[in-house]
């Protein structure tokens, strides 16, 4: 399959973070919320306008920013 980058994966779809493309403090922060490579997400609902975007990572849910998703590459599974 292709990736894809986080803030395209479809609502209630899951995928393995492929890689990280944010820098610095950004790709930190990534790394603290579980956000690694070779981890699962799911992406359990978008707000009414799609941004935030509410995720299952390692079994907790978390709001995450539509532009910060596109940071995230996927693999949809």
């Amino acid at each position: 399959m292709s990736e894809i980058t986080l803030n395209l994966l479809d609502e209630n779809s899951r995928g393995r973070i492929k890689q990280i493309q944010g820098k610095g403090k950004l790709r930190k922060r990534f790394f603290e919320m579980g956000l690694v490579p070779g981890s699962e997400v799911e992406v359990i609902k978008r707000a009414p306008l799609g941004d935030p975007i509410e995720l299952k990572i390692k079994g907790y849910n978390i709001a995450f920013r539509k532009n910060e998703a596109q940071y995230v590459l996927v693999e949809p599974i």
